[in-house]
């Protein structure tokens, strides 16, 4: 963990380094063209204020920002008259807009997402880098002009930001979780073609607006963008109140005293863990969450308790029975198909099974050989030797070994039942 967070504090001083040299550089030169940067900076902070209410956890949380954060880096003309604003100057407005948009949500104890802001800071500063030396100096009106081929350039620069911001995204997340690196970018360039996309369209229209109608068109899109975010904080919020209503509905294995109090949020965490470090990612590992939350829920079919809820030591015929009672109660939540079949399936011969019922059935009954209480070395290590001994038949061996890799990560602790 040590290397992971030096890399992060590696970003977090590039960071600093960068929107200082902006910050300095703009207070001794004096500001170019003031009315655009304060229109931009203001545009900026709206974006920022915007984010209440936001998810935790949330990829974009002020896309309204981000689109004018990436116009302003990409702004040559403003009403037909060229800018003169340079790099540093978009890094300080950016950086500006971003603080004095923070300052409510400070001021109520939740400031802004410094992954975020340090990914805004960086990602910008590239396409700003990339844009305005060469429109600046004339060499990108003597190369290309101002038509088709302008806006094929400013396609392609946002092309290479929106990637650079998955690089970087997917790096630090890696150095924080210390996942594998290629699922987090595949998971960061696949929201790529959603919010990524959109923020990134956004902004090269909205320099585009600007050049032509001039910053009358900062509001023109900012009210629409407004309502769009609110629609998607909505929908954040419901899938959240999903994910909390099956979080609930699992309990009630222990609230009935069929399961050890925290089981299915152990299970749930340790199992995401392990699909992550095997290559899930995405709706795959939102089915291998919501079936290992759910994956004890056919015992509430059965009229006597399994002794501490440990099914993993049962017959086989018996997990069976079990688990196709519970897919039958999962199939009538109204949750997805996919997460049924996995609950169903995490009884059989792993060889039968698609990979998240592997990873659920070897991760439950891991947590039911070290009894909930895994954080001695010799529960853990004496559970994941009986775990390798069935590997012929009840579990696979690349999810034991990747379940070792997530234990001794986090040197042989047991999940926390929050």
């Amino acid at each position: 963990m040590a290397g992971g967070n030096g890399g992060i504090r590696g970003v977090y001083g590039a960071v600093a380094l960068v929107a200082g040299a902006g910050l300095a550089w703009t207070l001794w030169h004096g500001v170019e063209q003031p009315g655009n940067a304060l229109a931009f900076g203001a545009f900026i902070a709206v974006g920022e204020l915007a984010r209440w209410g936001s998810q935790p956890g949330e990829r974009e949380p002020a896309p309204l920002g981000a689109a004018g954060a990436l116009a302003y880096a990409l702004l040559g003309e403003c009403a037909g008259r060229p800018t003169t604003h340079g790099v540093l100057q978009v890094v300080a407005v950016v950086v500006a807009g971003v603080l004095v948009g923070a300052v409510p949500h400070v001021a109520r104890g939740s400031g802004p997402a410094l992954d975020h802001v340090a990914r805004r800071v960086l990602t910008v500063g590239f396409a700003a880098a990339c844009f305005q030396p060469l429109y600046n100096s004339g060499k990108l009106e003597h190369w290309i002009g101002h038509g088709a081929y302008y806006a094929l350039f400013l396609l392609l620069l946002l092309v290479l930001t929106a990637l650079c911001d998955a690089v970087l995204a997917a790096a630090m997340l890696g150095a924080r979780t210390r996942y594998p690196y290629g699922p987090l970018l595949r998971d960061e360039l696949r929201a790529l073609l959603g919010i990524g996309s959109a923020v990134c369209a956004t902004g090269a229209v909205m320099a585009l607006s600007v050049a032509v109608a001039g910053l009358w068109a900062l509001p023109v899109f900012c009210v629409p963008l407004l309502l769009t975010q609110l629609s998607f904080r909505r929908y954040a919020a419901v899938r959240t109140t999903y994910r909390q209503t099956i979080a609930s509905l699992a309990r009630a294995t222990e609230i009935a005293g069929y399961t050890q109090p925290g089981h299915a949020r152990r299970v749930a965490a340790l199992a995401t863990a392990v699909g992550r470090e095997l290559g899930l990612s995405g709706p795959d590992l939102a089915v291998l969450e919501y079936a290992a939350l759910m994956h004890d829920i056919g015992q509430l079919s059965l009229v006597d308790p399994v002794p501490e809820g440990a099914t993993a030591l049962l017959p086989a015929a018996e997990q069976r029975r079990i688990a196709l009672l519970g897919g039958a109660v999962v199939r009538q939540t109204g949750a997805p198909a996919a997460v049924a079949v996995v609950v169903e399936r995490q009884a059989d011969p792993y060889r039968d099974q698609p990979l998240p019922a592997r990873i659920v059935r070897t991760v439950n009954a891991y947590d039911d050989l070290t009894g909930g209480s895994g954080g001695t070395a010799g529960g853990a290590l004496g559970a994941l030797e009986q775990l390798r001994l069935g590997t012929g038949h009840d579990y696979q061996s690349e999810v034991v070994e990747s379940l070792a890799r997530v234990l001794a990560r986090g040197g042989l602790a047991p999940v926390p039942p929050g």
